[in-house]
């Protein structure tokens, strides 16, 4: 995963799918759920990400931890100089600013393996089965992966719990850019970030979440640009 995001650089398309594997990697998500989201599901300030279109129809709040905000970051600056819409759309054409689909983000995710050397298969769904291992190895509750993960039950989610080895899938056990704090030190703290934002999600009702997430709209302001600037 380190050397995918590696590779895929520093430039607009580059930080669009480091926020992508991120999001896969670190919060669990399906990859339909992922390309699904809006800019304001995002909620850098908590933590959290607001999943309305989970499996089944169901909604759902992760959590995910501040490592991964920070590499979802430079996307979602560079997001909000494109038309309102998906967080994760076309970059250029005619078509700007709408959906990236799932065959577009499959192909780039491949594209990337391939020059990184990534010889087994690389699939989003792996970077799912990553995180919940990861979860699973700091002694989060299963009844919380199944939660985070929107499994219907917990069998599904013992399911993911075998034969998955997450430091295969992390390769390199360092940052993708040089000087910063280990990688192992983000996956050590990472299930922890994602308890206690879920935690965090129980505590509020949800006329408070309406309030305290958009304080502007009912001000007639816009959204984008509230709760953290998504």
């Amino acid at each position: 995963m380190i050397a995918v995001m590696r590779v895929a650089g520093d430039g607009v398309h580059g930080v669009r799918v480091r926020a992508l594997v991120v999001i896969l990697w670190r919060a669990g998500l399906r990859i339909n759920e992922a390309l699904s989201l809006a800019e304001t599901d995002l909620e850098p300030r908590r933590g959290s990400i607001l999943v309305r279109h989970g499996k089944g129809g169901k909604r759902r709040e992760v959590g995910m931890d501040e490592w991964a905000w920070e590499h979802v970051e430079p996307w979602r600056r560079a997001r909000l100089e494109m038309p309102a819409g998906p967080f994760f759309c076309v970059i250029g054409g005619a078509t700007r600013g709408r959906a990236w689909s799932q065959t577009g983000a499959r192909a780039e995710l491949r594209r990337l393996a391939a020059q990184a050397g990534v010889r087994r298969r690389f699939a989003p769904h792996q970077l799912r089965h990553a995180h919940a291992v990861e979860m699973a190895h700091e002694g989060i509750p299963l009844v919380v992966i199944q939660r985070q993960l929107g499994h219907a039950n917990l069998g599904i989610t013992s399911i993911y719990l075998q034969g998955i080895d997450s430091s295969e899938l992390s390769g390199s056990r360092c940052y993708p850019n040089p000087g910063e704090k280990s990688l192992q030190t983000a996956i050590s703290v990472g299930g922890r970030a994602v308890y206690n934002a879920l935690a965090v999600a129980d505590s509020w009702r949800h006329g408070r979440f309406v309030e305290a997430r958009y304080p502007s709209v009912e001000a007639g302001g816009s959204v984008r640009g509230v709760g953290g600037g998504v």
